[in-house]
């Protein structure tokens, strides 16, 4: 019997490492090639099986055209592990993450926290139950909150965050967060060091053209993002918790 396609892919300590690599930050082939300890040509090789494989998805950056940012395409790889764990045995089921044991902060970083980072604010601020402490900022913000960001996160997830506006990073530079998620390659680059070193973590999410199918999709692949998210903070909270 041949073995699930997740498995034929993953199996290969390279694309493991590339997987694992990939599993909490979107980076560039060269910062692929530091984290493997592998040349370009070989990384590149199996990035694009990777991708062949639909398993991982490549942006073009906004701040360099010319570069890309590679990331776990989430939905698909959560699928094919369902699938795996079916076909070797019918009683293997993931079961739901658990609950934070205590408030978790998070911060998300855009240039002009006007769609990206308030969207990603919201999204983990509803799922989180509470026990999530989420602020979003920019680098250079913007007068006011995209209106197709104020319709989609009303329209799609029943979420109004009408009365919020755009806030400047150097007004929450004094506060500690566990985990800081820039979501803009310009932010990324732009980004200072904060005094409590939270756990960097950076989604490569092109900013939405016009119109609102855009923000939709956004919004769509944002919230993917969140809820992949939730189980990985509650991980790395147990973590910090160990003597």
């Amino acid at each position: 019997m041949t073995p699930p396609a997740f498995v034929r892919l993953a199996a290969h300590p390279l694309r493991w490492a590339l997987l694992t690599a990939l599993a909490g930050d979107d980076l560039r082939v060269r910062e692929l090639t530091e984290r493997v300890g592998q040349p370009q040509n070989l990384v590149s090789y199996h990035l694009r099986l990777l991708r062949d494989g639909g398993l991982v998805a490549a942006t073009r950056s906004s701040f360099d055209g010319r570069d890309s940012y590679y990331h776990l395409d989430l939905d698909r790889c959560s699928a094919a592990l369902a699938e795996t764990g079916a076909a070797l045995h019918p009683a293997l089921r993931a079961e739901p993450p658990p609950a934070p044991a205590g408030r978790i902060a998070v911060l998300f970083v855009c240039t002009g926290n006007s769609a990206r980072s308030p969207i990603a604010e919201a999204l983990l601020h509803e799922r989180g139950a509470g026990k999530i402490r989420v602020t979003s900022a920019g680098t250079r913000p913007k007068p006011a909150l995209a209106p197709d960001a104020l319709r989609v996160l009303r329209d799609e997830f029943g979420i109004d965050v009408a009365g919020q506006r755009p806030r400047s990073l150097d007004a929450v530079a004094g506060r500690r967060f566990d985990h800081v998620i820039t979501l803009c390659d310009k932010a990324r680059e732009a980004f200072p060091d904060f005094p409590h070193h939270p756990r960097r973590r950076h989604w490569s999410v092109p900013e939405p053209a016009d119109g609102y199918d855009a923000f939709r999709h956004t919004a769509a692949e944002i919230d993917t993002r969140v809820r992949h998210l939730l189980p990985d903070l509650v991980v790395a909270q147990g973590k910090e918790a160990q003597p």
